[in-house]
C-alpha cells in the first residue's frame, strides 16, 4: 500500500482567542500558554460536515491523479455526521465516486488512524485498490460555548488521503490500536433523553445529545502515558529506531501533550509537526489536516518516515508508521 494523495478543507470563518474573550471569561494570555492555540476554524450555519469532507476528498483524489470513478472505497472517520445514520454515502455522491462503497467510522480523535489501518486491510487482501480515508469533524456543533475549559479547544476541519494498492512497496510499516473503556467517562458527547409513556407498561426515551464534556487532566495523563508506548510498539514492529523517524505527527489536542510525548520518546522538538495554533483541536481531522498543510508548505517530502498517533474519547488510542509518497 502507498499513500499517493492528500487534501484538506476548513470553514472560512476563523475564531481567534480575542474573539473567544468576548464570548467567555478568557484571554489569549490564558489560552495560548496552556494549549498552543491561537485560532480555530468554525463552520457557519450553511456549512455541512458532508461538504467539508467531500472538498478534502476531491483535493486528495486530484492530488493522486485519479478520477472519482476510480475510487473503490470511502472511509469517513467522524463523530459529528450530518445524519446519525452516517454521512459517508452523501460524500460518495458529492464527489461523484459512483463505483465506491462508503461507510462511517467513529473512534473520535483516533478515527483517522483507525481508518488508515482499516483501509490497509482491504488493500492488502486485494479486495480494493483505491481507498479514500477522510477525517472530518464539526465539533463547534457540540461545544458548550459557556464552558471556557472546553470551548477554547475545538475547531472544525477535514483532511483526506488516497491509499492505493501496489506490487512494489508497502508504505504502512506498522501499527498499534488500543482501547480502554473503563475510562470512557473522561471525554463524552452523550445522549440525554426524557421518558415518554407510550402505552400501559411501555415507556421509551426521546431526546438528543448534550454538549461535549471532558476531564482535561485525566486525558492529559492518559495521552502522555499511552501514546509513547503505542508509538514504540509500532516502531519495534517496523524495525525502526526513533532516530529513523523524520516526523512525529500527533493528534493536535494540546501542544503541551505533543511536547511531553516527544520528550518521552527522546525526539527533538523540531521533528514535531504542529499546526495547532492555526486549527485548534479538530478531532479526527487533525492528523490529515496537519499532514496536508505541511506537505503543501514543502516541509514533508516523498520518502519521509512519519509516526502518527491518535488519542481521545473511548478512551481509544492508535499509532501508525508510514512513508509518505
Amino acid at each position: 500500500m502507498a499513500i499517493i494523495g492528500c487534501g484538506s478543507a476548513t470553514p472560512s470563518a476563523i475564531l481567534s482567542n480575542h474573539h473567544l474573550s468576548q464570548v467567555v471569561d478568557t484571554s489569549d494570555e490564558w489560552i495560548y500558554p496552556r494549549t498552543g492555540m491561537k485560532n480555530r476554524h468554525v463552520s457557519s450555519t450553511n456549512e455541512t460536515l458532508s461538504q467539508l469532507a467531500a472538498d478534502a476528498a476531491q483535493k486528495a483524489i486530484a492530488d493522486a491523479n485519479l478520477d472519482p470513478t476510480n475510487i473503490d472505497l470511502i472511509i469517513l472517520a467522524t463523530s459529528t455526521p450530518d445524519d446519525l445514520f452516517g454521512s459517508a454515502s452523501k460524500v460518495q455522491h458529492l464527489i461523484g465516486a459512483t463505483q465506491a462503497a462508503a461507510f462511517d467510522l467513529t473512534v473520535a480523535c483516533s478515527g483517522f488512524v483507525f481508518g488508515l489501518i482499516t483501509a490497509a486491510q482491504y488493500i492488502r487482501t486485494g479486495v480494493y485498490k483505491n481507498v479514500v480515508v477522510i477525517g472530518a469533524d464539526l465539533l463547534s456543533r457540540w461545544v458548550d460555548w459557556t464552558d471556557r475549559t472546553t470551548c477554547v479547544l475545538f475547531g472544525d476541519g477535514a483532511g483526506a488521503v488516497v491509499c492505493q494498492g501496489t506490487e512494489t512497496k508497502d508504505n504502512l510499516l506498522a501499527f498499534e490500536m488500543r482501547n480502554d473503556g473503563s475510562q470512557h467517562g473522561c471525554l463524552n458527547l452523550g445522549y440525554q433523553g426524557e421518558s415518554k409513556p407510550l402505552a400501559e407498561g411501555i415507556t421509551v426515551q426521546v431526546g438528543g445529545y448534550k454538549p461535549l464534556t471532558m476531564s482535561g487532566k485525566e486525558v492529559y495523563r492518559f495521552a502522555v502515558a499511552k501514546v509513547p508506548e503505542a508509538i514504540e510498539k509500532a516502531m519495534f514492529r517496523a524495525g525502526l529506531a526513533i532516530d529513523d523517524l523524520d516526523w512525529l505527527l500527533l493528534h493536535q489536542a494540546n501542544q503541551r501533550i505533543m511536547d511531553a510525548v516527544a520528550k518521552r520518546l527522546k525526539l527533538p522538538s523540531e521533528k514535531i509537526l504542529s499546526r495547532i495554533s492555526e486549527y485548534g483541536n479538530t478531532s479526527a481531522a487533525s492528523i490529515p489536516l496537519t499532514l496536508d498543510t505541511e506537505i503543501r508548505a514543502g516541509k514533508v517530502k516523498p520518502g519521509d518516515k512519519i509516526a502518527v498517533s491518535g488519542f481521545g474519547a473511548g478512551l481509544a488510542w492508535s499509532s501508525a508508521i508510514f512513508v509518505w509518497g
